[in-house]
């Protein structure tokens, strides 16, 4: 494979990352006990986003990682993205432009190649931050218990500016049943997250492909019952928001479609099932709150909101009215308080 010190030129108007290395591309030849570097394992789906697709492989290859497999599977795109491919195919591990039956088939296909200890799947538009694969080879030799490791990460525009930063959590140990826990105690970011193979082929090694929004949280349920959950605090990966992305065109389908995704968590008793129906409830409430605050239309925002609050009444409080009637009740409730 060649050497990252000879990848394709860049524009000159390109600047940073991931055009440019920001941290050292030396890596020693073992890591810190004498163990050798786990192999990384990446697949990219991608399907006519070429004009993201260089800046992915990029934010890949100028990791400078030793071990490290990245597999390629299109869709067979329309746009740039085979040229970006055939420039690029001298550092890849594998890839393919054909068609294929939608992202989770094209996923699927690179994990039945990959060899790493640690397997993901980064998506053609988004990118990981410099020194993202050091941090999870680390986290992965430190703690040989974990099935899951998993990061921050920037959103970012069109043009790869951050707007926004999103720190992971888990409010609860691991490993655990994340079908049940309420939608407010875990946010985990597919982009930022790896998994570790032992525990990836316990779950199963593939995505189901009639789910075309929540594959990754359906994997998540099956995965963290299995194996510890490592969340660092450090941002891995950036999710870049435009139009055309599934989070910024179809968010409420991603939402709702988490109904289908629970069904399929078929361990546990009635009781299970019910709280199960309840989480989907609010992962489509969820859905429209999210709707709801991207609105311009004062009625399309109060209609979403509606509709929020009837799948979760929670969201109530967070209105205009829940928060004046909170604030009213805070204020009877400190001057009815009996003087000490």
């Amino acid at each position: 494979m060649h050497s990252i010190a000879e990848l394709p030129p860049t524009l000159p108007d390109r600047k940073g990352w991931p055009w440019i290395p920001e941290e050292s591309l030396i890596f020693p030849s073992q890591m810190p006990e004498g163990h050798k570097w786990p192999r990384i394992s990446v697949t990219v789906p991608s399907y006519n986003q070429g004009r993201f697709l260089e800046a992915t492989l990029r934010s890949l290859l100028l990791q400078g990682y030793p071990d490290l497999e990245i597999h390629v599977m299109d869709g067979g795109s329309t746009d740039e993205t085979r040229w970006v491919l055939e420039e690029y195919a001298p550092w890849l591990t594998s890839w393919e432009s054909e068609p294929d039956r939608g992202q989770s088939h094209a996923i699927n296909k690179g994990w039945e190649r990959s060899t790493g200890e640690l397997i993901a799947y980064l998506n053609s538009d988004d990118y990981y931050l410099p020194g993202a694969l050091y941090r999870v080879a680390m986290a992965w030799n430190y703690h040989p218990f974990i099935a899951v490791i998993t990061g921050g990460v920037w959103v970012v525009n069109v043009e790869g500016e951050l707007f926004q930063s999103r720190q992971p959590f888990l409010h609860a140990r691991s490993p655990l049943d994340l079908s049940l826990l309420d939608i407010s105690a875990w946010y985990l970011p597919q982009q930022s997250t790896f998994f570790v193979r032992e525990y990836l082929d316990k779950a199963g090694r593939w995505l189901r492909e009639d789910l075309h929004y929540t594959m990754d949280r359906e994997l998540m349920y099956r995965i963290c019952r299995l194996g510890q959950v490592m969340v660092l605090d450090q941002p891995l990966a950036a999710d870049r928001f435009h139009e055309s992305s599934k989070r910024g065109s179809q968010a409420l389908r991603m939402y709702q479609e988490d109904a289908k995704a629970l069904s399929y968590c078929n361990w546990g008793d009635e009781r299970a099932k019910a709280r199960r129906k309840k989480v989907a409830r609010a992962r489509r409430g969820q859905g429209h709150w999210l709707m709801g605050l991207r609105s311009r239309s004062f009625w399309s925002a109060l209609w979403h909101q509606a509709w929020a609050i009837y799948y979760r009444p929670a969201f109530f409080w967070g209105t205009q009215l829940g928060k004046t009637l909170l604030s009213v009740w805070r204020l009877l409730g400190y001057r009815l308080r009996p003087n000490r």
